[in-house]
């Protein structure tokens, strides 16, 4: 560790253990990025979490919060200082009458599930898998595919949020809003989220089932009740076969009722379509051959086909990922699916009427596109940076490339410019968390409008350092005519990493600060700027009250008192 470091962390409360480690190398879950934090630091209570913070403060360092990593791109990747809360995971209180659960931030969902299977409560809505924190996912704008259900943070009642000065501030609906409609999609930019209050419901089984479909079908059948015809309904779209897979599930008071087994489900099957996209990365014209095969394995020869089970809802809504992968997913209005779908099918077999100015000669990609909805547009107050539209279902289309045995497939470049030529087209919005390559940051800024601007303002007002910035946001949301902040990190180079991937290495804008003292000096001369940037416009008195609280009810407490 470095001696500067341990000089400052010498200075404080040595009974709250500071449990950092300097060896750890980070890495996202696709392995597409690794990167070697200066330390790792997993703290298990909000004592450790506050100490942490002042140390960085104190010695001039940023901070990145991460939990599984799911995101394959460079948002959780520093040089810097990481904390990881899977430590920090206890549930706090459970009201099961209300189905309002108190927990802190780092519980990983499938932990989250298992805790509430016991007490009779489940999420009302999952995304396609369950490894993240809690919030993690809702940070990312996570969401699932149902006309009846937005985002995952439709269902967050109140937030806590530790601020770089090491203050603590409650938000919710009610309790300081720009904060918390900010922090519903923070992007990890604004502090570290340290207790989060969610909705949940009675815990439920699905019952489900799924058919081979023509693609045709499928978009005739889209303004009618595709979408609405369960609670729960997701698509696979096959472009070569010009097939589609539907499935469906409602809520079911029925016994569990397993799928039926079979070989390619199975370990063989794994590594049997493993092998055949690896063959692809050198013969890219077997991938609809490859298509063919994996829609009958799996799914059956047959249009019509289906197959059908009933599962707990806690699991029956995810989805295997398979494979190490590249993901880049849109949002649009759920009315322009079925031209964009068209207009890709078109693009992919060489038909100039698709209108995508991009050469699909030689482009071969992997299937399926998956094809979610969900409906945030009732939901108040709404995140600044929902993705989602404002006034009706939004669709998302999720275009994966595998990356077989970790190595990037050949259409990737080009693959990703049409797409996302498309998508901007159609005033479509990528997904935070995905591989978008091609958005600058003047189109968000035309996409969000003065929500982006009121995101910023929160931001730069609870972390005037830049504690909690990266490259990452620098590149995407943060103006030009921004000012450089004293402790945000800048992406330094890139290196190809052994075993596919790359290795990231950031460095710091300013030099950290390393002479004795100076450091605890920073902090004490600059503790009062620091401390009064957390007073929000239209809210001061009440957020100052509030960061100083521990509850809403003591806030409630203050006030009656005065009166």
């Amino acid at each position: 560790m470095d001696p500067s470091i341990e000089i400052e962390l010498s200075k404080l409360d040595s009974s709250i253990p500071f449990r950092a480690s300097t060896t750890h190398v980070h890495s996202t879950w696709a392995k597409t990025l690794y990167s070697r934090p200066e330390l790792y630091i997993r703290p298990q209570t909000v004592e450790e979490i506050q100490k942490t913070l002042t140390l960085a403060r104190r010695c001039r360092r940023r901070l990145v919060v991460v939990g599984c990593g799911h995101s394959p791109s460079d948002l959780t990747c520093t040089s810097a200082w990481m904390m990881n809360l899977d430590g920090f995971n206890r549930i706090l209180s459970v009201n099961k009458e209300k189905g309002v659960v108190v927990m802190q931030s780092g519980i990983r969902l499938y932990k989250l599930g298992d805790e509430m299977k016991e007490r009779g409560l489940m999420m009302p809505n999952l995304g396609s898998i369950d490894n993240q924190s809690i919030a993690g996912a809702f940070a990312t704008a996570t969401h699932g595919s149902s006309t009846r259900h937005g985002l995952l943070s439709q269902s967050v009642l109140a937030l806590k949020i530790m601020l770089a000065s090491g203050r603590t501030v409650a938000c919710s609906a009610d309790q300081n809003v720009d904060l918390f409609r900010a922090a519903l999609v923070s992007l990890g930019a604004l502090g570290v989220i340290t207790e989060v209050t969610y909705q949940m419901v009675p815990n439920f089984n699905i019952e489900w089932e799924q058919s081979l479909q023509p693609l045709q079908r499928v978009l005739e059948q889209w303004n009618g009740e595709l979408w609405t015809q369960a609670e729960f309904v997701r698509v696979w779209w096959w472009p070569y076969g010009r097939k589609a897979v539907v499935w469906k599930a409602d809520k079911t008071n029925k016994e569990e009722r397993p799928v039926e087994s079979s070989w390619y489900g199975s370990t063989v099957g794994f590594h049997t379509y493993h092998i055949m996209l690896y063959l692809a990365q050198w013969i890219p014209r077997l991938l609809p051959a490859i298509e063919w095969y994996v829609v009958g394995m799996q799914f059956g020869f047959k249009v019509g086909t289906t197959k059908s089970a009933i599962q707990e809802g806690r699991t029956g809504l995810l989805m295997d990922c398979l494979y190490s992968q590249r993901v880049n997913e849109w949002a649009i209005p759920l009315e322009k699916g079925p031209e964009a779908i068209s207009r890709i099918s078109k693009w992919l077999q060489s038909d100039q009427s698709s209108g995508i100015p991009f050469d699909p000669k030689g482009v071969f990609v992997h299937a399926p596109v998956e094809v979610r909805v969900s409906d945030t547009s009732p939901t108040t107050p709404r995140p600044y940076l929902d993705n989602t539209t404002a006034d009706g279902p939004t669709l998302y289309l999720n275009f994966t490339l595998y990356r077989p045995f970790n190595q990037d497939p050949p259409a990737l470049q080009r693959y990703y410019e049409a797409v996302e030529w498309l998508m901007k087209e159609m005033g479509g919005r990528p997904h935070w968390a995905k591989n978008f390559t091609t958005v600058s940051k003047e189109e968000f800024r035309k996409m969000y409008g003065e929500n982006m601007d009121h995101w910023l303002r929160i931001r730069n007002e609870v972390d005037p350092e830049g504690m909690f910035v990266g490259d990452w946001h620098r590149r995407n949301l943060l103006p030009d005519t921004a000012p450089t902040l004293a402790l945000e990190e800048r992406e330094r180079t890139r290196e190809t990493a052994k075993g596919g991937g790359e290795n990231w290495f950031g460095t710091p804008v300013l030099k950290a600060l390393s002479s004795k003292g100076s450091e605890e000096s920073f902090d004490i001369v600059h503790g009062a700027e620091v401390e009064s940037s957390t007073i929000l416009p239209k809210q001061d008195i009440a957020l100052d009250r509030l960061s100083r609280s521990n509850t809403v009810a003591e806030l409630e407490e203050e006030e009656e008192e005065e009166l």
